[in-house]
């Protein structure tokens, strides 16, 4: 039986300090993300770009922080977009923007997961935790919080009120590799899953993401992958503005992706901050579009060799 994916671009750049994340959606579909995806057997729906109109200017107490009237606009405009877009599609997949997108993506699927009974799980591939509330950003950039907001921690009273919160023991993070204090204190107070880039060296990828899969297999859960750029090493993803060295390798990426494909749990996925002004002739996009095709079931043998 053919398999449905969606496609919803969200060209979002309000949550971070530079611009070219909004061209993101664009840069996917150019590398041909839709067409990779229906030569591996999946109908595509592409369901275009979402918007936002003008908004008006929103204060916050703390005066670093920028764009909260548009992220907040974002975020409305996401929960339910998404939550249709899972409900109508085996697997939705939502091109970015940046990370601040996925305190939409993530409330909106938290949405459709309650209205299941089923619980959502979330495989969170990225450099940074993304914890932080509105009260303890520094740098006042936005696409550092959604991970603060869709698990219900206070000081994010200026974003809209979530309806279903994710339980932090349902996220598992890897390839952390920069995280702020107040971040850092707050992981082991909510319980999150975190294997950072030393860990990952110790042990390598496979067995705590196979343990992490168990438990959503046990637990009959909807597993959500939000993945940012930055979760690659930028010697092999340049495409992106908050560069971080030490990142995943192309194997190890494509071997995560893989097991992903082979435990058939995944239901909806982020591909997040790709920021094509930063690339190099397309190079971070096309690897992007070929780890998503190894979660949709392309196999080593069958990649193409490919010049840059």
């Amino acid at each position: 039986m053919t398999r449905t994916c969606a496609i919803l671009g969200v060209p979002v750049q309000t949550g971070a300090s530079q611009p070219g994340c909004l061209m993101g959606p664009a840069s996917f579909r150019t590398a041909g993300l839709a067409k990779i995806l229906s030569g591996l057997g999946w109908e595509v729906h592409d369901l275009g770009d979402l918007a936002i109109p003008p908004q008006a200017p929103l204060a916050h107490p703390n005066p670093a922080v920028h764009d909260l009237a548009e992220t907040r606009a974002w975020i409305e405009a996401l929960t339910p977009a998404v939550t249709q877009a899972k409900a109508a599609h085996d697997l939705p997949v939502f091109l970015g923007g940046d990370h601040a997108m996925a305190a939409g993506t993530l409330s909106g699927l938290a949405s459709h997961a309650a209205s299941v009974g089923r619980p959502l799980f979330v495989l969170w591939l990225d450099a940074h935790p993304d914890l932080h509330t509105l009260e303890t950003t520094e740098s006042g950039n936005l696409h550092g919080t959604p991970m603060a907001y869709v698990t219900g921690q206070p000081g994010c009273d200026a974003y809209p009120p979530l309806a279903h919160a994710i339980d932090p023991k349902n996220v598992c993070m890897m390839g952390i590799r920069s995280v702020d204090a107040a971040e850092r204190a707050l992981i082991p107070q909510i319980g999150i899953e975190v294997h950072d880039m030393r860990a990952i060296d110790e042990t390598g990828v496979l067995a705590p993401l196979r343990a992490f899969l168990k438990r959503v297999r046990a637990a009959n859960g909807l597993l959500h992958v939000s993945f940012d750029v930055d979760f690659l090493d930028p010697e092999i993803a340049p495409a992106v503005g908050t560069t971080v060295p030490g990142g995943a390798s192309f194997r190890e990426a494509h071997l995560i992706m893989e097991e992903l494909c082979d435990s058939e749990l995944v239901t909806s996925l982020d591909l997040v901050e790709l920021n094509p002004f930063l690339d190099e002739r397309g190079r971070t996009a096309k690897l992007m579009c070929d780890l998503t095709a190894s979660l949709f079931g392309r196999r080593v043998l069958d990649r193409i060799t490919r010049s840059y």
